[in-house]
């Protein structure tokens, strides 16, 4: 289903993943610049096959490095500015990862918890879990931290090498079969 965006109207994508369903509700009066990013990758269906390769437990899910390593090249440096803290990062919220101010590209994470800790770091939510939570609790948390601070995938061999490296080295990585517009 195509979508067209507005900068005034809520949208739902339903993330149907391989441990179940999730719909968010994004909301681009939260961080305008964020929704319509969001709005833009689902479009492109960037998030197909792709890895929650960061999963902390007591913490946070991260994902949103395409599978492919040309299409995560591709968007890499296609990077976003910052906008105000408008909402708080509380469980179920979905909000942007970076390295710094002004490197929001794809890769984006739900909070499992309260990390309003967050807020003051320039983390804005751009979106919530409406259905589904149970979902997002149940993500594969075994491998926990990135490498090379813990266990889990090294960012760069997933932009490098895809969902070959997770695949091979990762097998237990739960991932969003499909992510798609809800109609209204």
């Amino acid at each position: 289903m195509s979508h067209t965006y507005d900068e005034n109207t809520p949208f739902v994508v339903r993330f149907d993943c391989s441990c179940g369903t999730i719909d968010v509700e994004c909301n681009p009066e939260w961080a305008p610049l964020g929704a319509k990013r969001f709005h833009e990758i689902v479009a492109a269906e960037l998030l197909d096959d792709c890895r929650f390769f960061r999963v902390i437990e007591g913490f946070m899910a991260q994902f949103g490095i395409a599978g492919d390593p040309a299409v995560a090249a591709e968007w890499r440096d296609k990077m976003i500015e910052d906008d105000p803290v408008k909402q708080s990062n509380q469980e179920g919220f979905l909000t942007y990862a970076c390295a710094g101010p002004g490197t929001r590209t794809t890769q984006m994470f739900f909070n499992f918890k309260d990390n309003s800790f967050l807020d003051g770091q320039g983390f804005a939510p751009f979106a919530k879990v409406i259905s589904g939570i149970e979902t997002v609790h149940a993500f594969y948390k075994g491998y926990g931290e990135g490498a090379p601070q813990g266990n889990g995938p090294g960012q760069h061999l997933i932009q490098q090498q895809g969902n070959a490296y997770l695949t091979e080295h990762f097998p237990e990585l739960d991932y969003i079969k499909t992510a798609r517009f809800v109609a209204e």
